[in-house]
């Protein structure tokens, strides 16, 4: 009851500040703007930590709650969206290759095994106003994630670490790969498609990932994710070379296949192809298996930490 009380607080407070533009024309910054959020930025650094270090649960959702009024305050300088906040290890703040939004994300903790993820897309306006979409985190609560298309105020939360942008019909299309602690027993690490429909509103999900040429074919998903043992450093990346989504196949370590949470790597590896305008999976994408370290991919943001990312 607790974390829907503060998910609820934390929504009303976004809404009302997150959705609304400010004016001025200049585009960039003069040096009390700067100076102004260098010393946001080393508050918010402060307060960083302690959403991850306090040791009370109190402590991290009050740390959480001033970070987030900091952020917006921070956020409403003009053409605040090319500050960096480089030195924000804590929250995971990336930019799409090209520069239309940035997305802040990070975690605050209840306890080992419940966690609930913030953030919000900040966009990149011609005027330096601000405009802000909060994301919502209502993993709890939704069902059906495979399915599922969702708004930035019903989100499945995760902590992005990439962004790869393609183009279908004159359309941008933005796949986001992210990690979620999800329990005490297992990670999820996810991908799933951003794209702004005609008002400019985010919609995630959609029917992007097709499973036609599995040797036994599925239908499309929304979504896709895999979930694996603590701790287990199952990966998903992109291959800029190859041009591919990669992933870990998993396989269970004690032969149970129902229990997720004994997933582990076990050397070979799948993937998705962008083809016309879907990730079409690819049951194996190397011929032979690869010890690890291997792999010519790059390994992504550890679950252990949040860090910033491009």
């Amino acid at each position: 009851m607790r974390f829907r009380h503060i998910t609820n607080c934390f929504l009303l407070f976004i809404s009302l500040c997150f959705l609304t533009t400010f004016s001025g024309a200049a585009q960039t910054f003069n040096k009390a703007d700067e100076l102004f959020l260098s010393t946001k930025e080393d508050s918010l650094v402060l307060l960083g930590e302690k959403i991850v270090n306090e040791e009370e649960p109190l402590e991290r959702f009050n740390a959480d709650s001033f970070f987030t009024r900091m952020l917006v305050r921070a956020l409403k300088t003009k053409n605040s969206f090319h500050y960096p906040f480089h030195k924000i290890s804590t929250v995971s703040n990336i930019y799409s290759p090209d520069s239309t939004f940035r997305i802040f994300t990070w975690q605050v903790s209840k306890d080992q095994a419940t966690h609930r993820r913030h953030g919000a897309i900040q966009m990149n306006t011609k005027n330096g106003e601000l405009k802000l979409f909060p994301l919502i985190d209502r993993s709890i609560i939704m069902s059906n994630e495979k399915d599922t298309i969702t708004n930035n105020e019903w989100w499945f939360g995760a902590i992005y670490y990439k962004i790869i942008k393609n183009e279908y019909q004159g359309k941008s299309y933005y796949t986001l790969l992210g990690y979620d602690e999800n329990s005490i027993r297992s990670t999820k690490k996810r991908i799933e498609i951003l794209h702004f429909n005609q008002s400019g509103n985010p919609v995630f999900g959609g029917d992007f990932f097709s499973f036609k040429q599995d040797s036994i074919p599925k239908k499309n998903q929304s979504r896709f994710w895999i979930e694996y043992k603590k701790n287990g450093n199952a990966r998903i990346t992109f291959d800029d070379e190859l041009n591919l989504i990669i992933y870990d196949h998993l396989i269970s370590e004690t032969n149970e296949p129902n229990k997720l949470h004994t997933y582990i790597p076990d050397g070979d590896y799948e993937g998705f192809k962008w083809i016309n305008g879907k990730w079409v999976h690819l049951d194996k994408v190397f011929n032979q298996k690869l010890k690890d370290g291997q792999a010519p991919v790059v390994k992504p943001i550890k679950e252990s930490k949040i860090k910033t990312g491009s």
